[in-house]
């Protein structure tokens, strides 16, 4: 990896677990590419708070659900890497954006579960692959996935099914990416109080005690504990970790 400044990339850098990440991040040190789907406005407003933090930053259009795109991204992601750091490369890429669809496994539609697919695991899986000629050697990917890979609660099943495949690609991508000393990781958030999934944990008050109540630490997370974790999991003192599944749920369902 480079010996400049760390830049990350992270996919859905908005709002939400991935705002909280591109902070965090520039917190510690790293400038950082984010990624949004629709909200300019909210991506800038990003930007401008990373670099009051002394950091830079640049936001970039992805559907992360459109993979014919992706090759088109990557030379805009290219020019704004020479543009904003004279650089051909970045350091750490975190597949984070997706959306949330409730559903039983009886009423899923196929229209839904393509979705999921779309943005869940295909994107995931093509983004990365378009984009490694930009991943410095040495450098860490982590994958976003979810609690609920490991334990099941109703109206889940495809959305956890896509983000089970997440991991099962993440012990993939770290083993044919070692020989460019680049670690992948899966990062597994439990409950969170965001707006993902129509911000239900967040904003429904039962959900949200019967989740604090089913926690070992006792309450629902934070997007900062989130952030935190992949901070945490980028830093150099956590280079050692490498095709591992880490849940950030303080201790949901255990």
């Amino acid at each position: 990896m480079s010996t400049q400044t760390p830049i990350a990339l992270i996919t859905g850098g908005s709002r939400g677990l991935g705002k909280s990440m591109a902070l965090k991040l520039a917190e510690q040190g790293t400038d950082v590419v984010l990624t949004y789907r629709s909200n300019q406005a909210e991506a800038r407003a990003v930007v401008a708070a990373i670099e009051k933090l002394g950091r830079r930053a640049a936001a970039l259009q992805l559907d992360v659900g459109k993979a014919a795109t992706f090759k088109a991204f990557a030379g805009q992601l290219r020019q704004t890497l020479q543009q904003h750091w004279q650089r051909d490369s970045f350091d750490y890429l975190v597949n984070n954006a997706g959306i949330g669809i409730h559903a039983s496994f009886a009423e899923t539609t196929e229209a839904q579960f393509d979705e999921l697919v779309n943005i869940h695991f295909k994107g995931a899986f093509f983004l990365t692959q378009t984009l490694l000629p930009l991943i410095a050697d040495g450098g860490r990917i982590v994958n976003v996935s979810t609690g609920l890979a490991r334990f099941a609660l109703p109206g889940y099943a495809a959305y956890a099914s896509m983000k089970g495949a997440i991991e099962v690609l993440t012990r993939y991508l770290a083993k044919e990416l070692g020989a460019r000393g680049i670690a992948v990781n899966t990062l597994a958030p439990g409950a969170i109080e965001t707006d993902f999934g129509g911000g239900l944990v967040r904003d429904n008050a039962d959900v949200n005690a019967y989740i604090a109540s089913q926690t070992a630490l006792g309450r629902v997370g934070k997007p900062d504990d989130i952030g935190g974790a992949v901070a945490s999991l980028l830093s150099k003192e956590s280079r050692w970790i490498n095709g591992q599944r880490i849940e950030a749920s303080g201790g949901m369902f255990i």
